[in-house]
């Protein structure tokens, strides 16, 4: 083990009274720095060879044979995963409220299975579901379908101008605009 000394007169007379301005830092050079003892700090001798060593100590317990438990939980009962709001209200419970009786074991999901865990949606099952959806996108596309056909034109007829503005959109080679009488573009 390491020990570090601290004894030096230029250490000690840097906590000397002379110097020191806070009496809990003010040490005699007769006594040792807190370091200074936790450094140094050994076991007795004689306690040093009466300590079990680990791996003398521990060889029969780590020798043992594993238990079986394949699901981890120290063999604790564990009943069905039934949700408690399922169970019939007029059981005859001892535990109203929880739809559970005095002793009886409680799965390790209870906060999920219990009365006060969200509600299970089983109103509707996913095959109704489904079909209700594609039900549901049917009828909109079929509405947007009749939309488009019955959707009428523009209010305004479009604006036409003489010549198409040729000379003044920058001659025969631009982009003319629409000519009056012309119906399409």
């Amino acid at each position: 083990m390491i020990a570090l000394h601290f004894t030096s007169p230029a250490v000690l007379s840097l906590f000397s009274p002379v110097h020191c301005f806070l009496p809990s830092l003010c040490i005699s050079s007769t006594s040792k720095m807190l370091s200074q003892q936790l450094l140094t700090w050994r076991l007795p001798i004689a306690a040093r060879y009466t300590v079990p060593r680990a791996f003398f100590s521990h060889a029969r317990i780590l020798a043992a044979a594993e238990v079986h438990d394949p699901l981890q939980n120290g063999n604790y009962e564990n009943p069905p995963r039934v949700k408690r709001a399922f169970r019939d209200p007029y059981g005859g419970w001892w535990d109203q409220q929880e739809k559970r009786n005095f002793g009886e074991p409680v799965h390790e999901e209870n906060e999920i299975l219990g009365v006060f865990s969200p509600e299970q949606y089983t109103h509707v099952t996913a095959r109704k579901g489904f079909f209700h959806l594609g039900v549901f996108v049917a009828t909109f596309l079929g509405l947007c379908g009749v939309v488009s056909l019955s959707y009428p034109d523009k209010p305004s007829a479009p604006r036409t101008f003489p010549d198409g503005l040729e000379k003044e959109l920058g001659g025969p080679n631009a982009a003319p605009a629409r000519k009056s009488g012309e119906d399409t573009w």
